[in-house]
């Protein structure tokens, strides 16, 4: 059980690391995503559910999907933009 509990531990630094580094925006929300679930994972250890739930539910559940409409309709703004610079050209 320690040994998971230190795997744990090192992908929370891994996932945590990564997604401040990453260049790409999506890429960046997916690994928040997974940073969320092995959060959750950990308070399950912790003999904590109710925040284990909570961190289930709005780190990887409601933030992921606002975060993922978010960048959709940033590349929407970015597409439009585009292609007026392509007609006034």
């Amino acid at each position: 059980m320690v040994f998971f509990k230190i795997v744990l531990l090192l992908l929370l630094i891994v996932c945590a690391v990564s997604a401040a580094f990453s260049k790409r925006l999506l890429a960046s929300v997916i690994i928040f995503m997974a940073y969320s679930l092995i959060m959750s994972i950990t308070w399950i250890l912790l003999e904590a559910p109710d925040l284990a739930i909570t961190e289930a539910a709005v780190g990887a559940g409601v933030s992921g999907i606002l975060f993922l409409m978010t960048l959709k309709k940033i590349k929407r703004t970015g597409n439009e933009e585009k292609e007026e610079k392509d007609e006034n050209r």
